[in-house]
């Protein structure tokens, strides 16, 4: 089996057991593992970064859905002017 393979069968195993699978392709630190796998109802925060004017794209809106219904908290962040809280836990 190629490494490609076998994560996809441990992404599937994983999602079958009802955690929310990320596979991550480029992060902002170095040796990081390939896939995260979070449990719902966790005390998790997504946040989607936009510009002041930056509009959310239908598939972002859908992600951000997604995430509430596992019972993760998400945020849209602009940097400036009003900052919303992130959903409650």
């Amino acid at each position: 089996m190629t490494e490609q393979q076998i994560q996809f069968k441990r992404i599937k195993e994983l999602e079958a057991l009802g955690y929310y699978v990320i596979k991550l392709v480029k992060t902002n630190k170095n040796g990081i593992p390939d896939l995260i796998a979070i449990p719902p109802q966790s005390d998790v925060l997504f946040v989607e970064v936009k510009t002041a004017k930056g509009k959310v794209s239908k598939l972002q809106e859908y992600r951000l859905k997604e995430l509430k219904n596992y019972g993760f908290r998400t945020e849209v962040y602009r940097g400036s002017g009003k900052v919303s809280p992130p959903d409650p836990i």
